[in-house]
């Protein structure tokens, strides 16, 4: 349908329907929907009634096609102009067929596979029924405390922006052409990375200087790679919460960026207004948000019970209620749903493709790039003619999928026994777990000290359970619970050597793990293909080559600590340091316990002959930076090869590194190769007291390495 058809069904609209438009309820208020039931309660708590959700305009939550069709054939014989529903959905790292964690992702530093792991979630979703998904997040974040770090990322700007646009490519695509892809929607807009003290919808305070120099480029690369959506953040900024904030949804995301798009609120955000203590009520609450540009209400209904209301009293201009309207109109068509609304909802299809053998393949590749060496004394890779004890409350655990996996079901999952099974004869692989996740009983206890001491190698298998981290799972201690603790300790005290295996959904205060483990390596949760993958690289079936994309702190004292930092006017490393009066902790270091970019391999990596085309870089021309990487070993590995960059004197203060390319490579056993990277003006470029983003001539120090504190180093001068 041509543009002016979505402008002329606008015309057609009465006012209900323009603003049921603007309504997003839960799968069970919908006619046609399997899991109905009695939802006389929340549409009396909600004040809604039958005639308002037949106008409205978009369902949360529904998957399958049977259910998808079911309810939109219902509400197309209902709509008096046939304007279809937008189904939507939290597709975060997988459909059914489950990857890693993102932040897992984050550390395989693997573009192409975090697109591809994003496509074929939309495919799972989109024959599923699904329109939209609520994905990437890409809040950039520094606090490990906060449970939603395993949705993001990591912790560097750059990085986070690459993949934020690897993942808008794998879902969306080229949504007027190809098949099978999904509208993305970006979120949360802004900063909820960052709350005080890690605590999840908590008080976000920065200076517009960091905002704009940290938190706002991933939000803008996912936009500029096309991006459909976004999402309002639960937090304040500037003292203002997010969906009612008109200065940054209007003011940057809008005017600024011309972000033409659906804007939605996170799930009740709106009548989050009033807690907040910026609106009187739900009517005041639907006058803040529109004004500010939240097209869509997400489960509350502020807007269907008042915005007709503020019309009609002239606290609204009817030209917002417009323009919302006709934005959501414009992606159902884009979307193709005006020539079907059933889109690629397709039973048959559902079968096919759903946790299909090239699907689960994919899993287990990005699984095995996602996993993290952290330590190794000459213990890993295993020999299949060992005999091991796999001993922890994640020895048999499917609880592997981690956090917003809700498609995802245990049966279809492999849990580490599984994947070992493959490789051990039921003789050489002893099992128990020794320990629930934070309470166990001597009798467990016991079995696996019994199961350890006939073993010559100890796998033990420890972590969160899923509950312990993602939306509201922050924590104040992030060390392993004391019972899984307690569990290492008595098993090292046997002078077995011991591999610990981590499931978790955030960097971990590890020392004690370190301490009693000869060698420890974080898979985080690594999804439906998890048991096999941690077998793979137990096994040295693949060899590691992932890397962190945020800090190991060495206490939660430190938090936050993160690599891209900036010196005080007293850094305790300067030449001429006093003893005490630095900026520095008495009782433990400044540093992490393993710092960003940090993963070890089975192969062995030198780095030599650092070269720059010149010690000057011209406004227009580029910087030729080479290195020399030898796998010294004689085992073939991947290597992640990263470049930072250091501004020695600027307008405000720099960092003392920034991450600006990397590149993987893989190398046979003794094999060498010059790496290039092209180093430009634009990359030096910040943002100063004014919001100009520039760069300033001066000296600056280009620094490469296998990770950001593990590094070569030379300088050169930019001239301008």
């Amino acid at each position: 349908m041509p543009e002016n058809k979505m402008e002329q069904l606008l015309e057609q609209m009465t006012i209900e329907e323009k603003v049921g438009q603007l309504v997003q309820l839960a799968t069970p208020f919908f006619r046609g929907a399997t899991d109905r039931g009695e939802i006389t309660g929340p549409m009396v708590q909600m004040n809604i009634d039958e005639e308002d959700i037949k106008n409205t305009g978009s369902v949360l939550g529904a998957s399958g096609a049977r259910e998808t069709n079911n309810i939109q054939k219902v509400h197309m014989e209902e709509s008096r102009l046939g304007i279809p529903l937008l189904f939507m959905s939290d597709i975060i790292h997988g459909f059914k067929t489950i990857f890693p964690v993102p932040l897992a992702i984050g550390c395989s530093w693997d573009i192409e596979l975090a697109e591809k792991s994003a496509a074929i979630a939309a495919k799972e979703a989109a024959v599923s029924g699904v329109h939209v998904t609520f994905s990437p997040m890409v809040d950039l974040t520094r606090d490990p405390r906060w449970g939603r770090v395993m949705e993001s990322t990591g912790e560097d700007t750059f990085l986070n922006s690459e993949f934020a646009r690897a993942f808008v490519r794998g879902f969306q695509g080229d949504l007027d052409n190809e098949r099978y892809k999904v509208a993305s929607c970006v979120k949360h807009f802004a900063a909820y990375g960052a709350p005080e003290g890690g605590r999840d919808y908590n008080t976000v305070d920065m200076s517009e200087w960091m905002l704009r120099e940290n938190y706002l480029p991933a939000y803008k690369a996912a936009l500029d790679e096309g991006c459909q959506m976004v999402m309002t953040a639960f937090n304040i900024l500037n003292g203002i919460p997010s969906t009612g904030n008109e200065q940054l949804m209007r003011g940057i995301l809008r005017d600024e960026w011309g972000f033409d798009g659906v804007l939605i609120s996170d799930w009740g955000a709106v009548k989050e207004l009033i807690p907040h203590g910026v609106a009187e009520g739900q009517k005041q609450a639907a006058e803040q948000a529109l004004k500010a540009g939240v097209d869509i209400e997400m489960m509350t209904s502020c807007y269907v019970n008042h915005v007709e209301e503020l019309i009609e009293e002239g606290t609204l201009e009817k030209s917002l209620l417009d323009e919302a309207v006709l934005r959501i109109l414009k992606l159902k068509e884009k979307l193709g749903l005006f020539e079907n609304p059933y889109r690629f909802a397709n039973e048959e299809e559902e079968e096919k493709y759903i946790l299909s053998e090239d699907h689960r393949q994919a899993s287990r590749e990005l699984a095995a790039k996602s996993i993290v060496l952290l330590k190794n004394d000459e213990l890993l890779p295993l020999a299949s003619d060992k005999k091991v004890a796999l001993v922890g409350p994640f020895a048999d655990s499917t609880d592997v999928l981690g956090p917003w996996s809700w498609g995802g079901s245990a049966e279809d999952t492999i849990p580490v026994k599984t994947g070992l099974k493959e490789h051990f004869t039921d003789e050489n692989l002893l099992i128990a777990n020794g320990t629930g996740i934070e309470e166990g009983t001597e009798e467990q206890m016991q079995e696996a000290l019994e199961a350890a001491e006939q073993a010559e190698v100890v796998v033990l298998a420890l972590g969160e359970n899923s509950d312990m981290s993602g939306e509201a799972g922050c924590r104040a201690d992030i060390r392993l619970p004391e019972v899984q603790l307690n569990l290492l300790k008595k098993v090292r005290a046997l002078g077995k050597p011991v591999v610990a295996v981590l499931f978790n959904g955030r960097p971990l205060d590890l020392r004690e793990v370190t301490e009693h483990a000869d060698a420890v390596v974080e898979a985080w949760y690594p999804g439906t293909e998890g048991g096999n993958a941690v077998a793979d690289i137990l096994l040295g079936k693949v060899n590691p080559s992932a890397k962190l994309t945020m800090s190991m702190p060495y206490s939660v004292g430190q938090v936050p600590v993160y690599y891209n930092s900036y010196n005080t006017g007293r850094p305790k490393d300067a030449p001429d340091a006093q003893e005490r009066y630095v900026s520095q902790y008495l009782d433990i270091p400044n540093g992490p316990l393993f710092p960003f970019g940090y993963g070890l391999s089975y192969s062995q990596f030198e780095y030599a002959d650092l070269q720059l085309s010149s010690d000057t870089l011209l406004v227009d021309d580029a910087l030729n930076v080479s290195i020399k990487v030898t796998n010294t070993s004689d085992l073939a590995g991947e290597e992640v090869v990263q470049l930072y960059v250091r501004d020695h004197v600027g307008e405000v203060v720099r960092p003392l590194k920034e991450l600006k390319a990397f590149e993987r490579i893989s190398l046979e056993a003794g094999e060498s190769r010059t790496v290039s990277f092209k180093v430009t003006e634009e990359q030096l470029r910040y943002y100063h007291a004014n919001f100009e983003h520039k760069s300033d001539a001066g000296e600056f120090t280009v620094f490469v390495g296998t990770n950001s504190e593990d590094v070569l180093a030379k300088s050169f001068q930019l001239q301008k």
